[in-house]
């Protein structure tokens, strides 16, 4: 868990962070969102120390950060930054190695380890480890500084607008990539974005701030259906409010039994995008499919339309 206790930073008098608390709980994604300057960057470089925090505590599995070496602190938790940060006269493999090395871990257990991110991340060993960045496409750059990041195997991550150079495409699948690898090694996620997308997409809870004060923190519902003040409310989108909770949810949770005709709809998406398919196809009712392709049942638009109201 992290725990984030009163923190407040102060630049030339002006607090940039102002008495922030939260806390993080273990094997689980937070994301920071809020306006430029709104101190979310700041907030994450103190939780590895690259910024010391004026007043306030930050702990790390009950263990105040303050009293870690900077770079025993900083060797435990991934960090990766919009643009990648790659050393552009090292290999990919000598990127994903940097902290191992450092480490000092066995060059086998380095090498299986660059072996496993870059299959993980779709990236064939074979034909990536020994490229240079430059020689890379800015969607491959930015999934090999992710790998970099997780190659210690650390309990934390933290990613400062990690896809914001990328194009919406290769964004979303990023963003899909991140949450399979977070659920297969349980690392517990930290994320700056200005994005409020982004941020329902990946968050299990979020942090709305501004000009350095939290205004709210909580699961998205909880965004959703009691924003804490019109700043939030309007962060959110009053109009996009019944699309978003219709993003939270799982078609697994409104699948009826029955046959139906047109192009049916997989069980992994969610209900917003079985509400688009319904919608595009001019339907009242899809069918829904298993991963395999075995028939499941059957989604209606009614359904999903009462499931967009305004949760009680």
């Amino acid at each position: 868990m992290i725990d984030i206790q009163s923190v407040t930073k102060r630049y030339g008098g002006k607090a940039v962070v102002d008495a922030v608390s939260f806390s993080v709980p273990e094997g689980s994604i937070a994301v920071l969102v809020g306006t430029s300057g709104s101190g979310k960057t700041t907030l994450l470089r103190m939780i590895n120390q690259l910024v010391s925090q004026d007043e306030g505590a930050i702990l790390i599995g009950g263990e105040d950060t303050r009293g870690i070496p900077g770079h025993e602190l900083r060797r435990r938790i991934g960090y990766a930054i919009q643009g990648h940060g790659l050393f552009p006269h090292r290999t990919v493999a000598e990127n994903i190695a940097t902290v191992p090395r450092l480490l000092k871990w066995e060059r086998s257990r380095i090498d299986a380890k660059v072996a496993e991110l870059l299959t993980l991340f779709q990236l064939d060993p074979a034909l990536y480890a020994d490229r240079y960045p430059h020689q890379l496409s800015g969607g491959q750059q930015q999934r090999v500084g992710v790998a970099r990041a997780l190659a210690a195997e650390p309990k934390i991550l933290l990613m400062d607008e990690p896809f914001g150079a990328l194009d919406p495409v290769l964004r979303g699948t990023a963003q899909d990539e991140l949450l399979a690898i977070q659920k297969r090694f349980g690392t517990t996620i930290v994320i700056v974005t200005h994005d409020i997308n982004e941020a329902f997409h990946l968050g299990d809870t979020i942090a709305v701030m501004d000009k350095g004060k939290l205004l709210q923190y909580g699961h998205p519902i909880d965004l959703l259906k009691t924003p804490a003040t019109p700043f939030v409310e309007g962060l959110v989108g009053t109009f996009d409010r019944p699309f978003r909770l219709l993003s939270l949810g799982t078609i697994a949770s409104v699948v009826e039994p029955g046959d139906a005709p047109g192009e049916p709809i997989g069980i992994d998406k969610t209900q917003q995008e079985a509400l688009a398919a319904l919608m595009w196809a001019g339907a009242q009712v899809l069918p829904v499919t298993a991963e395999d392709g075995a028939k499941l049942g059957r989604v209606r638009l009614e359904t999903l339309l009462g499931q967009a109201i305004r949760p009680q």
